[in-house]
């Protein structure tokens, strides 16, 4: 059974939690919660930034294009066929069909319509010329109908490169 001494301890815990809030309370009105200052920086003091160590140089392509392989440009080239297809007599899609494109002659697919810029670059595509489209094509050629960003990772140009290459029935000569 509850005694008169247990009813007094409950009585004295809710006294001492009724008081603890209304303390908090009118602590918060007294002296109000104070928003953290955010340091900028001025002319004085100059910002501390984190050393960047410097970008490794590009290989040379030949170098890259020798170590690629064909089945990893196939891996990375699925980024391409929403657009392109890569078979002897593929269909052309929202871009043109990319069998036997290296060495070929720039904007001369059947059945496609290419845009002004490639038509008016004219020439062949080439290994070092593909290496630039696929990094950035519209830097590359500026006025491409062509939306893809580009390939950042050089290793990755290489190996869509080398397996293009080997999409042909004479494949070019790599270079030297």
């Amino acid at each position: 059974m509850w005694s008169m001494n247990t009813n007094k301890y409950f009585g004295g815990a809710l006294v001492v939690a009724w008081l603890l809030l209304i303390v908090d309370f009118v602590g918060d009105q007294l002296v109000p919660p104070v928003e953290p200052v955010v340091a900028t920086a001025s002319a004085s003091v100059a910002p501390v930034t984190a050393a960047k160590a410097p970008a490794a140089p590009e290989q040379p392509l030949p170098v890259l294009l020798a170590s690629a392989t064909a089945d990893k440009g196939a891996k990375v080239a699925k980024k391409c066929a929403s657009c392109h297809s890569f078979d002897k007599g593929g269909k052309n899609k929202v871009g043109p069909n990319l069998y036997n494109i290296m060495g070929a002659d720039r904007g001369v697919v059947d059945g496609f319509n290419y845009s002004a810029a490639i038509k008016a670059m004219g020439g062949k595509w080439g290994y070092d010329d593909m290496n630039k489209f696929l990094k950035k094509p519209k830097e590359f050629m500026k006025g491409t109908k062509m939306t893809f960003s580009g390939l950042k990772k050089a290793k990755d140009r290489a190996a869509v490169i080398v397996y293009m290459r080997k999409q042909a029935d004479a494949p070019v000569p790599l270079p030297q």
